[in-house]
């Protein structure tokens, strides 16, 4: 099976038609949800939340689904508009922005406390255009990324690298940006379970400390200093049913309708006391 950044470049591959297709999989889904949680794990994000994150590939809102379920403040960024645009009518509640990451990004410095990516990275190591130079790229997204980020956060990122020499490149670039940290795999002696995080840290938290890389799942040397929580991941196998929903609720309508009025959309309901109150069934 050829891989898809083989295919078309994002923008392209990404239409209409396999964006919804890629939404509405429940597999997809499943995966994508268990990935993001593995990447907040690796975050490492202290009890003072709520954090404000950066989705990098956001997409259509999955795995910022699961930052609005932990409570977090996020912005999103995608290169591909047709998923940006599902994003948008499932009023998700992060800031979504249209950005190519290989052209960088112009946040503030220090803007944001952590950083996560899932299956984004390995499209920037495919010249699918005469003028995307592969290591440029990285470097372009490597450096602006690190400014963005408060000194001391972290920046994971979930991908499938082709081989050996694609993740020397990332990882040797990401490096000379600033970065340090290094690959997380979990599972590493399973094909199917197997998964590449790229750990990289933007500086020490304080002077003096020494920020560790956390040890891969599955792995002889898995007790380390981050405790990944097996039974979120069991949560999520039981389905959604099983983790605490927010949605429906008198708070969770009342932000959405905040949200909409600042968007500028016109018909939003006014609020009262009857907001989010159940129905009772006719006769």
């Amino acid at each position: 099976m050829s891989r898809p950044e083989h295919i078309a470049p994002p923008e392209i591959f990404y239409n209409d038609t396999e964006a919804k297709k890629y939404t509405s999989n429940s597999r997809i889904a499943a995966i994508q949800a268990e990935m993001t949680l593995r990447a907040v794990e690796l975050l490492c994000l202290g009890d003072d939340g709520p954090y404000y994150l950066l989705d990098i590939g956001c997409g259509s809102g999955l795995s910022g689904e699961i930052l609005d379920e932990d409570e977090h403040v996020w912005a999103g960024m995608d290169i591909a508009s047709s998923m940006l645009d599902i994003a948008a009518d499932k009023d998700v509640e992060g800031d979504l922005f249209l950005q190519d990451i290989g052209q960088g990004m112009g946040f503030r410095p220090g803007t944001f406390d952590g950083a996560i990516s899932v299956s984004v990275l390995q499209w920037l190591c495919n010249a699918d255009k005469t003028e995307n130079r592969p290591r440029y790229r990285l470097q372009r997204f490597f450096s602006t990324l690190f400014m963005s980020l408060q000194r001391g956060a972290r920046a994971i990122f979930q991908f499938y690298p082709e081989n050996d020499l694609q993740i020397e490149m990332i990882m040797g670039i990401a490096m000379k940006c600033g970065f340090t940290g290094g690959l997380v795999v979990d599972y590493p002696n399973s094909k199917k379970a197997r998964k590449f995080y790229l750990c990289l840290f933007a500086g020490q938290a304080a002077p003096g400390q020494k920020q560790e890389l956390p040890k891969g799942l599955g792995s002889e040397e898995a007790d380390s200093s981050v405790t990944y929580t097996d039974a979120r991941i069991q949560s999520q196998k039981r389905g959604k049913k099983a983790r605490k929903s927010v949605k429906d609720t008198a708070s969770w309508i009342l932000r959405k309708k905040e949200l909409s009025r600042k968007r500028g959309k016109e018909g939003v309901p006014l609020d009262s006391k009857y907001t989010g109150r159940k129905r009772r069934p006719k006769f």
